[in-house]
């Protein structure tokens, strides 16, 4: 596998798949705004209400430098809520309320996830990192 680009689209196709195997269905990939990047944004049914969650993807070749987990420091978790935040007013401000997530419940869980891939596509998941 070469190249940087290379590698994080094959994480972010691994951490994909692993939550679609989960029973999530991706509302989003790669959203961008002035502010940065969101990896993915998923969402489940569950018995309480719905759950949106928020995914870092951090694909590393190997652990030398530390885990895909070790990457995500308490500025990157700041920034992921700003624009989990942006993700939020743009979706209110561009869909029908029937089709935003959660809307048919009306409650819906927020979180934040980490997922680290190696560069033999294993995928470790951290749910609710922060």
């Amino acid at each position: 596998m070469s190249g940087h680009l290379e590698l994080g689209r094959f994480g972010e196709e691994a951490a994909a798949g692993w939550y679609r195997s989960q029973g999530y269905r991706i509302v989003d990939r790669n959203w961008t705004c002035p502010s940065g990047e969101i990896d993915l944004v998923v969402t489940r049914p569950e018995r309480t209400g719905v759950v949106l969650a928020f995914v870092e993807v951090k694909t590393r070749r190997s652990n030398r430098f530390g885990s895909g987990f070790d990457a995500v420091t308490a500025d990157k978790q700041r920034r992921l809520r700003a624009l989990a935040g942006e993700w939020l007013r743009a979706q209110r401000a561009n869909k029908d309320p029937a089709d935003r997530p959660g809307s048919r419940s009306g409650l819906m869980d927020l979180r934040f996830d980490v997922v680290d891939v190696d560069g033999h596509g294993h995928v470790q998941v951290l749910e609710g990192a922060f």
